[in-house]
């Protein structure tokens, strides 16, 4: 930890917040700002979080003071599941809007008191910092071992939902003694969820995955973790609870991942997936998405498929979709997923990715204008002479050679597609890696 990081830790520990911190209206407001933005699905009560402004106006006050006398009780969270990449399903826990507000409010005023002392190698839900810097420094650190760099990968099994509530209070206790805040968390921990066939479950361990507070809570936990590594002298990058460790030798990394394995069961009460931790080469080895080749960053095999799985799945043909509401769709997609996965393209694979998305897009087009009268009509309000229509609009070949026909690619051009708000991978990555401009040649 850096001097400037343990004065920060220093006086926030003598700070010493509470409860009431939690409670300002200052800090409340900024809490709401951020539940708002992220707008989100709603609990159990049903409340979208643009109702939410006037049942607060009404129920505040009253709210307010179980709050501080103590006999708030959180509402159970909405048990959800979506598919996990590796197959399975990940549970979710949708917290009430009223419920996402406290929690927001509640991180706000630890995250102070936990950041400065967190370890530079931790990544994950941190301000200012991002998977792109964890990737980078694993880049970095692998890179310096060459061909001799191991990577331990160590797969914690279900982290988020076996959680032990118990060691988790524990570390919060070091650090948090307002004894009112610290009951308020562990409420938080222990409220339970609602299944879909409207069964509640109890929460014996776990941090629901979906509150505000979540992120924050479990860098707490494995800040211990975290501790040991740098202890020990690894070198090592985590991003939430996906961590790698990186040394020069398999046996190394074997003994490595034995130890750990132990220090995880023993000390956090977390439980190793067998099956998926190994120890692999640097070229062998994924992290978040990517995997480093030829000391470069490179996004995955398994990335790509899943960047064009999602493209195809919204671009399907026989949707029956309006263009404009699948350009909607596809411009939503597109621009996070490649804002992530650019770190590990390059401009030439941008702009073969550009031109396969445009020919998705073409396709759809054509099938939506389905019978030879409707595209006799389209091709013509496009510009194209009408002895070459003729020939497009009855042709018998299939949708999908038709959209590399070169009649159909001049009606639908680049810049009549971007005009219906198709977007521009070869553009996005440039504005990304070039925010001022492309370099201009010297002389």
């Amino acid at each position: 930890m850096s001097v400037e990081n343990r004065t920060q830790a220093e006086t926030a520990s003598s700070r010493g917040y509470t409860l009431n911190d939690v409670l300002r209206p200052e800090n409340l407001t900024i809490a709401w700002k951020q539940v708002k933005a992220n707008r989100g699905a709603a609990g159990i009560d049903g409340m979208e979080v643009g109702d939410f402004p006037a049942f607060m106006r009404e129920h505040w006050e009253k709210i307010r003071s179980k709050l501080e006398d103590g006999t708030y009780k959180p509402s159970p969270v909405r048990r959800v599941s979506i598919p996990k990449d590796g197959g399975g399903r990940r549970l979710l826990g949708i917290p009430t809007v009223l419920d996402r507000l406290i929690q927001q409010a509640i991180a706000q005023v630890l995250t102070p008191l936990y950041e400065p002392i967190f370890s530079e190698h931790s990544h994950g839900f941190r301000p200012t910092r991002s998977a792109h810097d964890a990737i980078r420094e694993m880049a970095e650190e692998g890179n310096k071992r060459r061909k001799r760099c191991h990577v331990v990968d160590c797969d914690l099994q279900a982290f988020f939902d076996t959680v032990d509530h118990q060691k988790l209070m524990a570390r919060l206790r070091q650090r948090t003694t307002d004894p009112e805040l610290l009951a308020l968390i562990l409420k938080y921990l222990k409220a339970g969820a609602i299944t879909r066939e409207g069964k509640y479950e109890k929460s014996l361990r776990g941090v629901p995955q979906g509150g505000p507070l979540s992120p924050l809570l479990a860098n707490i936990l494995l800040d211990e973790l975290d501790k040991e590594l740098e202890k020990r002298g690894h070198s090592f990058v985590r991003y939430a609870d996906d961590f790698v460790i990186l040394c020069t030798s398999l046996r190394a990394g074997q003994r490595i991942l034995e130890s750990i394995r132990h220090f995880l069961s023993e000390k956090l009460k977390l439980i190793v997936n067998e099956v998926k931790s190994r120890v692999v080469t640097l070229a062998d080895a994924s992290f978040l998405g990517f995997q480093i080749v030829r000391r470069k960053v490179r996004w995955t095999e398994k990335s790509q498929k899943k960047f064009k799985a999602k493209v195809k799945q919204i671009t399907k043909r026989t949707r029956g979709h309006s263009p404009k509401s699948v350009i909607a769709e596809l411009q939503s997609y597109v621009r996070g997923a490649f804002n992530y996965y650019q770190l590990g393209i390059g401009f030439g694979e941008a702009r073969e990715l550009d031109g396969w998305l445009r020919s998705r897009v073409r396709l759809y087009y054509w099938k939506q204008w389905g019978r030879p009268r409707t595209r006799r009509r389209k091709l013509l309000k496009l510009g194209i002479g009408r002895d070459e229509v003729k020939l497009a609009s009855r042709s018998r070949k299939g949708h999908w050679r038709m959209r590399h026909n070169s009649l159909v690619q001049r009606a639908m051009n680049n810049a009549w597609l971007e005009d219906q708000g198709v977007p521009s991978l070869e553009k996005q990555w440039v504005s990304i890696r070039y925010p001022n401009g492309p370099k201009k040649p010297k002389g």
